[in-house]
C-alpha cells in the first residue's frame, strides 16, 4: 500500500475505471501461469486500487480527501497489527 499511488489513482481515475481495472487484475491473478513475482505486483496494485475506491466512497460521503486517505491507511495498518 502506497498512499501517493492511492492519491494519484483517486485524483486521476473515476471509480468506474478503477473497478474495470480491478476486474482485469483479478482475472490476471487467476491465470495458472502467473509467476509469484507477477502476483505480488498485481496484489500491490489491487490494494492501491481498492484504497482509491474507498477514498472515492468516503469523499462522496462527505469526508475530506486527506481524512479519507488517512482512514484507509489506518484501516490497513490496523489489520496488520492484529
Amino acid at each position: 500500500m502506497k498512499l501517493p499511488i492511492i492519491r494519484q489513482f483517486y485524483q486521476n481515475q473515476t471509480p468506474e475505471n478503477l473497478e474495470k481495472t480491478l476486474e482485469v487484475l483479478e482475472s490476471f491473478c487467476e491465470f495458472r501461469g502467473t509467476s509469484e513475482e507477477d502476483l505480488n505486483v498485481a496484489g500491490e496494485l489491487i490494494t492501491n486500487i481498492c484504497g482509491a475506491l474507498e477514498v472515492h466512497g468516503n469523499v462522496q460521503n462527505g469526508m475530506s480527501e486527506k481524512d479519507a486517505l488517512n482512514s484507509f491507511a489506518q484501516k490497513v495498518l490496523g489489520s496488520i497489527d492484529k
